[in-house]
């Protein structure tokens, strides 16, 4: 009886002790603060700026004509012909609908390009962390906003950061 007692006592105690050591393993990382703290994050803000600073042009510049078109024929539908407004009507839809295609297709291709960007910065953000937790013998490294409290002992986002720059 004496030998089964001690058996569960010893099994118990290793249970508690690899526990104990599993969760001296486990580390938190702020990826969001590294992302914004970046260099390259301004950097690619300001190339996705240029890359489609054209577009943006042109788009606002067809916004502002076509307002001013529905401005005029507000203005003036009293005093126009009927066929000269409904030709006025019909430019703006068909100007509208352009207007309409273009912007989305916008909006689609800057999503693309942000999306792409996005994903090369969290690759290397994500080879950093990998690097930091093999050398500090970290087995698991959770992300801060998927923890409600952790200690800053356990937080390694200063480490990963200056792994990246």
């Amino acid at each position: 009886m004496k030998k089964v007692l001690y058996a569960v006592t010893l099994g118990c105690a290793l249970i508690v002790s690899i526990s104990a050591q599993a969760a001296n393993k486990i580390a938190v990382v702020n990826v969001v603060d590294i992302f914004q703290q970046l260099p390259e994050f301004v950097t690619v803000t300001q190339t996705l700026e240029n890359e489609f600073r054209d577009r943006t042009n042109t788009l606002q510049s067809m916004e502002r004509e076509l307002k001013t078109q529905i401005q005029h024929l507000q203005r003036d539908r009293l005093t126009m012909k009927e066929s000269e407004q409904l030709r006025m009507e019909k430019d703006i839809l068909q100007q509208r609908e352009e207007f309409n295609t273009k912007a989305r297709i916008f909006e689609q291709d800057n999503r693309r390009r942000q999306i792409e960007e996005r994903n090369k910065i969290l690759h290397k953000i994500q080879n950093a962390v990998q690097k930091v937790a093999n050398l500090q013998g970290y087995d698991l490294v959770i992300d801060q906003s998927a923890i409600a409290y952790c200690t800053k002992s356990k937080d390694i986002t200063a480490d990963v950061l200056k792994q990246v720059k």
